[in-house]
């Protein structure tokens, strides 16, 4: 295993304080316990309700890249794939709340959703209001190693950013819950694996392909999915994603929606974009339109190689969220 690391056991804690030096003027860290939060709380700006995230690393950005202004308030990073443990995330959510109540949006894996709950339940014997939306956008696969029901993977960052937004517009804590728990609801995706990734503290990959084979489902957290397919063209590849996606719903004929192609960790730029237009044209091909758009590798897997293509339909109020200026350290919108 070649990584640019340090000590395997601190890979989150140098990954943190490098975000923290490099995007200063957006972020602020603690290290004990670790988790990031807005460095512009405490600006004289009007208090927001704190919208907080996080789980297992090894997914970056998400969460802490997309902690600023327009989107998270704070991120709490657990291990590599290992989720936070609820102190953790109450002490986060605390630092993060301005005194209009915490928004926690929480990726549905049994330890992130066991412990975000636990931390809603200290932080409400505080007196601090809380409110929970679960992201289960992943269309492959019920009840993976990893949690009951359907994972929580790339449509969780429109999920963020649809909640950043309202919140930002000075919503209260019942209005953003209600755009984010939208956003859940309508989001879908489902990913591909050409390569599992490398864990950094075990050297291992995460599972085994054979050589010509490709992984069709796959989760963040470097699980297998629902089958092994012969490699093929992207074209093809994409086509069968999106045909997963139609089946479930989130397709329809004349619908309006965003197509976020998300890079999971180790793909190109020029694969990505291969990939969107063989997307694109899938959704054009069953009457979607495509009305925004978002290429990127954001909501990784270590370094797998791989995509996932996410659709989220769209209406006016979720437009405009979308639409919203924000600025992280990774993502950054600007109204034309």
């Amino acid at each position: 295993m070649k990584k640019l690391i340090n000590d395997p056991a601190q890979v989150v804690t140098d990954y943190l304080r490098g975000l923290s030096l490099a995007h200063s003027d957006l972020v602020a860290i603690s290290t004990d316990p670790p988790f990031v939060t807005r460095a512009d709380k405490d600006s004289g700006r009007a208090a927001q309700v704190a919208v907080v995230s996080g789980g297992g690393s090894g997914h970056e950005p998400l969460h802490c890249g997309l902690v600023g202004p327009g989107m998270l308030h704070g991120a709490v990073p657990g291990p590599v794939f290992t989720s936070p443990p609820a102190p953790q995330i109450h002490a986060a959510a605390k630092a993060a709340d301005e005194g209009r109540g915490v928004v926690m949006i929480v990726k549905n894996y049994t330890g992130d959703v066991l412990n975000f709950e636990t931390a809603a339940e200290l932080l409400d014997m505080e007196d601090v209001a809380v409110e929970s939306v679960l992201v289960a956008d992943d269309v492959a696969v019920e009840d993976s190693t990893y949690t009951a029901g359907r994972r929580g993977v790339a449509g969780t960052l429109v999920v963020e950013k649809v909640a950043g937004a309202a919140a930002a517009r000075g919503d209260d804590l019942a209005v953003v819950a209600e755009i984010a728990r939208k956003a859940a609801g309508a989001v879908r995706s489902m990913g591909v694996a050409l390569e599992s990734g490398i864990s950094p503290t075990t050297g291992q990959h995460t599972f085994d392909l054979d050589a010509g084979q490709i992984e069709i489902g796959i989760g963040i957290h470097g699980e297998p999915g629902r089958e092994h397919q012969p490699h093929t063209q992207a074209k093809e590849i994409i086509e069968g994603l999106i045909d997963a996606i139609a089946r479930d719903g989130g397709c329809e004929d004349g619908s309006d929606v965003l197509l976020f192609v998300n890079g999971m960790g180790s793909t190109t730029d020029a694969e990505l974009h291969i990939c969107y237009g063989a997307a694109h044209d899938a959704l054009a091909a069953r009457g979607v339109n495509v009305v925004r758009s978002l290429v990127g590798s954001y909501v990784t897997s270590l370094d797998m190689a791989g995509v996932s293509v996410t659709v989220c339909p769209m209406d006016d109020e979720l437009l405009a969220a979308w639409d919203a200026p924000c600025a992280t350290p990774a993502f950054t919108r600007v109204t034309p």
